[in-house]
C-alpha cells in the first residue's frame, strides 16, 4: 500500500485514466465494427471520417500506438473505396 499522499492520489488518478482510456477504445471498437457492416458508400465514407478521427485521438493519447492507428485507418480506407 502507498505510503505518500502524491501516491494515493497517483492511484486515485491512474485508475480514472484506465476508465476514460477503456471506454473510449471500445467506443472506437464499435464504430469500426458499425463501419464493417456498411454496405452504403455514402454512409461508409461519412463513418469513416468519424473513425479516422477516433483513431487520431487514441494515438495522439498513446492508448494505442501510432502505427496501429495508422494501419487500421489505412484497412478501412481500402474497405471503403472498394465499396461500390
Amino acid at each position: 500500500m502507498a505510503n505518500h499522499k502524491s501516491a494515493l492520489k497517483r492511484i486515485r488518478a491512474n485508475e480514472a485514466k484506465r476508465l476514460r482510456n477503456r471506454y473510449q477504445a471500445k467506443t472506437t471498437r464499435t464504430f469500426i465494427k458499425r463501419l464493417k457492416a456498411t454496405t452504403d458508400k455514402v454512409e461508409a465514407s461519412e463513418l469513416y471520417k468519424k473513425v479516422s478521427s477516433m483513431l487520431d485521438k487514441l494515438a495522439k493519447k498513446n492508448v494505442i500506438h501510432k502505427n496501429n492507428a495508422s494501419n487500421k485507418k489505412s484497412r478501412l480506407a481500402k474497405f471503403v473505396s472498394a465499396l461500390g
